[in-house]
C-alpha cells in the first residue's frame, strides 16, 4: 500500500490578479467566438453628473453624467456585459502641464469608479490611463521646454494616475483592470493590461 505523502508550499507571492475576476478567467480561456464576455463597452463620463450628452461623430453613443450610468448599464448587463473601459471627458477643469485633473479629486473616472464599483459588484471596469485629455498640450506625457517627450518624468506620472483609478476602485477588493500600475505599490487584485496591440487580447497577470 503506497503512503500518500504531504507538503506545505511557501506563500512567497500573491496569485496572478486575474484569479479573482470571473471575466479575467473566462479571457484566459477564450478562443476566436465572439460573445458578450469578451466585449468591452466604452463609456465617456463627463463632468456635469446629470446629463446625456450624444456624440455627433459616433451615432448611437453618448457621453454620460455619473447619475446617467447605472439606468444606462442595467440593461446591457442583463444582455450579458462583464466589462467596460471608463474614458473622462472635462469641460470645466482646468487643463496643465502637468494633467493636474487626470487624477483629482474632481476627476470623473475618479468619483465615477467608487459608484459604479458599488452599483455593479462583479463588472470588470478597465480605465483608459492617459494624460493627453487633461493636460495643455494635448499630449499623453510630461514634456521639456524645447517641446520633447521627457519619458522619465511622463512614466512617474502616468503611473500615478493609474494608482489614483486603482485606489479609487479597489472598494470590496474587487478586481479594477488598468492599462498601467505604479509598479512601487503593490496591488495584487489590480490587473495590469498593456495597450501595445502585440500583446494580444488577454491581460497580463502581476505577482506581488
Amino acid at each position: 500500500m503506497t503512503q500518500k505523502s504531504t507538503f506545505t508550499v511557501e506563500k512567497i507571492n500573491i496569485l496572478q490578479s486575474s484569479i479573482f475576476s470571473q471575466t479575467l478567467r473566462d479571457w484566459q480561456g477564450l478562443k476566436c467566438d465572439i460573445t458578450a464576455k469578451n466585449l468591452m463597452y466604452p463609456l465617456f463620463i463627463v463632468e456635469d453628473d446629470d446629463v446625456v450628452q450624444p456624440i455627433g461623430s459616433m451615432p448611437g453613443v453618448s457621453r454620460f453624467g455619473i447619475n446617467k450610468l447605472r439606468a444606462h448599464l442595467e440593461p446591457i448587463m442583463q444582455n450579458g456585459l462583464t466589462s467596460v473601459l471608463l474614458f473622462g471627458v472635462i469641460d470645466r477643469l482646468s487643463k496643465d502641464d502637468n494633467a493636474t485633473n487626470a487624477d483629482s479629486k474632481e476627476n470623473p473616472v475618479v468619483r465615477a469608479l467608487p459608484k459604479l464599483r458599488q452599483w455593479f459588484p462583479n463588472l470588470t471596469i478597465a480605465c483608459d490611463v492617459c494624460l493627453c485629455p487633461y493636460s495643455s498640450h494635448g499630449h499623453c506625457g510630461i514634456l521639456f521646454p524645447d517641446g520633447t517627450i521627457n519619458n522619465p518624468a511622463s512614466i512617474e506620472r502616468i503611473s500615478e494616475v493609474a494608482l489614483s483609478y486603482a485606489k479609487a476602485g479597489m472598494q470590496q477588493n474587487r478586481s479594477l483592470l488598468l492599462e498601467t500600475a505604479n509598479a512601487t505599490n503593490c496591488l495584487p487584485r489590480v490587473q495590469v493590461w498593456p495597450s501595445e496591440p502585440q500583446t494580444g487580447t488577454c491581460p497580463k497577470g502581476r505577482t506581488c
